[in-house]
Parts: structure tokens; sequence; C-alpha cells
């Protein structure tokens, strides 16, 4: 679990006095920032450089991957002769996977894609905060990273992924556009609906699942647009979303979105909604009620992505979302692949 977080209105001002106790003699904090915030001086002042910080834009128009990270730890290796005090990741869930990731490959050898999967990192990141600008993808609380790599989409997932402290500020969030909230709030009650639904569930997760499932139904269904009081709901729901999946796990939406993402560079959370909008069959209850948040919201949901597809286009993510076996247990039970065959899989995929 995060060992530490704040939360509240204007709370990202505390970041100086959250860090000062970390800063290392000589050794820089380096800030991985969305580059949406390139030109938002205000908000770039209240970071508050000190000494030989340092300032990363990071664009997060494609899925993290890899090669990325290993790019990003080899730059900071070459100007830094000191370990940094620490990293800290300000952006949406693209921007928090990378700084876990970053923070993890400071301290471990070879590549990212060597660490892709479940408990394979040895040692501990070096010292790492997430700020999360958006809520929904729940990254400021997993345990995971998810990082697409030369062979596969899939995540860093360890006992020393999750940040050591994270600051929820729902101020941060104002000026999201309205799809882009809406496509990430419905990563968060995707996580929800696998979460209880889920062979996996227990009194933990299931507490944390039905919290943030009904705070994403007040916000989507009856609060419209977002305003204070729901851009904190909307965070909470996020936080406690995380918390339900990194105590279970997802199921067939993720585990087909990966896929999604892996050949076709969907985004994350466009990708989830893309998928789960067909999936009725294992989710009716919650599918109905998506498809009238977003009746509500009016939405675009892209049509037609696999209809032009290449037979090996569709192997290949077929391959991958096969490839996530914890996802479809959870999702289907030990019997799944029963169910889910190559052949189901690429029906439901020429759907969408």
């Amino acid at each position: 679990m995060v060992p530490k977080v704040v939360f509240g209105q204007g709370c990202f001002d505390q970041l100086g006095s959250i860090l000062a106790p970390q800063r290392k003699d000589k050794a820089p904090f380096i800030f991985l920032v969305d580059d949406v915030f390139k030109q938002n001086k205000d908000l770039l002042d209240r970071i508050n450089l000190r000494f030989n910080d340092k300032l990363l834009f990071i664009s997060a128009e494609e899925e993290p991957k890899t090669t990325q990270v290993d790019q990003i730890v080899k730059d900071i290796k070459a100007e830094f002769t000191y370990k940094p005090s620490g990293i800290i990741g300000i952006g949406g869930g693209t921007v928090l996977d990378l700084s876990k990731a970053v923070s993890i490959m400071l301290t471990n050898k070879g590549s990212a894609a060597d660490y892709q999967g479940w408990d394979l990192v040895k040692n501990k990141a070096v010292y790492h905060v997430g700020i999360p600008t958006i809520s929904g993808t729940g990254a400021e609380v997993s345990r995971t990273t998810v990082l697409t790599g030369p062979v596969r989409k899939l995540g860093i997932n360890s006992d020393f992924t999750p940040f050591d402290q994270v600051v929820l500020d729902p101020e941060l969030t104002i000026g999201v556009p309205k799809n882009q909230w809406f496509y990430t709030g419905m990563d968060c009650f995707i996580h929800c609906v696998e979460s209880l639904n889920g062979t996996f569930l227990n009194a933990f997760s299931q507490s944390y699942g039905e919290k943030a499932y009904d705070l994403c139904k007040e916000i989507f269904l009856d609060e419209g647009l977002p305003d204070e009081e729901s851009r904190g709901k909307l965070m909470m729901a996020s936080w406690h979303g995380g918390m339900s999946i990194a105590y279970s796990q997802v199921g067939v939406a993720h585990a087909m979105s990966y896929g999604l993402s892996y050949v076709l560079g969907t985004k994350h959370g466009i990708g989830n909604c893309i998928v789960f909008d067909h999936l009725a069959e294992f989710y009716p209850k919650d599918v109905a009620l998506f498809k009238e948040m977003v009746k509500q919201h009016n939405i675009d949901i892209p049509k037609g992505l696999c209809s032009n597809l290449t037979e090996a286009q569709l192997n290949t993510m077929i391959d991958i979302a096969l490839s996530l076996v914890p996802l479809w247990e959870n999702a289907l039970g030990e019997n799944w692949e029963v169910i889910m065959t190559r052949d189901k899989l690429k029906e439901l995929y020429l759907k969408m």
C-alpha cells in the first residue's frame, strides 16, 4: 500500500515541505511532468525547483513504453553522478506509470522489459511521489506500472512499484477535456465492475470497489459535468477503485484493451470503453449502466477499429490478450480457456 497520502483542494502547495526531509546532499529530485503543462506558468512556479533539480516534460500522446523508460534512466544517469533523491510524477496514468518504472530502473539492472510480470523486481526503487492531474486510472495507488514492451503490453507488478507518497489535489484536474474526463472516469468504473464480479474478490477489495462504484454512479449519472465537489469525488473513486484491484484483479475489458493498445496504440481509457461497450454477455447490468452514462454525456465511442485488420494483426491482438492469465482467471474462473477461445476473442474484436 502507499504509505503516505495527502488529499484536498490546494494540497499541491505542500509538496516542498513533503520533499524536504527526503532530499539527499547534492542529489536532485527529477520531476516528470505531462507536457500539457508546458505553458502553465502557475503550476510550474508552484513546483519550486531547488538546487540542481531537473524537470522533464513527458508526452502522454502514446502509452508508456519500456524503451522510453530505459532512455529516461540512461539520460538521468548520464547527467548526474548522484542517484536522485527521488522521482516526482505529475500527470495522468502515462506519466505516473513512467515515474514508477523509472524509479525502479534506477536501482535495478537491465531493461524495463526484463521486469514485465509479477514480482520480478529485486531492489527497492528510489523514493517516488505520484501527483495525478486526471482521475480514474488508479495509477496513483496500484502496485503495477503498465508498459508496452518489445513483445507484449504488461505491467511491472511488484511490492516496490507503489509510490512512497501521493498528493491528491482535485484542483489539478480543472480543465481536463470532457471526453478525456469521461474515458478516464470509465477506467475507474470498469476497475470496480471487474473487481466486484471477479473470482478473486475478497472483503477488502469489495469494500473499496463498492465505494468507488457508488461514487462513479453519482458522478456520471446524477451530477453532470465536473464541479469542485465532483472533482473531489472522482479523485476518491479513482483511489478506491485502484485499491480494489490492487487486492483482487481486473478482467475481460482490461485483457482485451491491452491487445488493442499493443496493436493499434489505442489509449487505455478509451480502449477500455471501446471493449466494455461489447461485453454485455459478461457484465450485463454494468454495460447497461455504461451505455446510459455514454448517452447522458453525449460521448462518442469509436467504432470499426478492427474491421480492416490483417489476420496477423488480429492474431497478435489475441495473443496479447490471452497472455494475461490472472485477468482471465479472475473474470471467468480456473476453466477460463474453455470459455474464452481464440475464436470467441476474434468474434468480439471484430465487433469493435
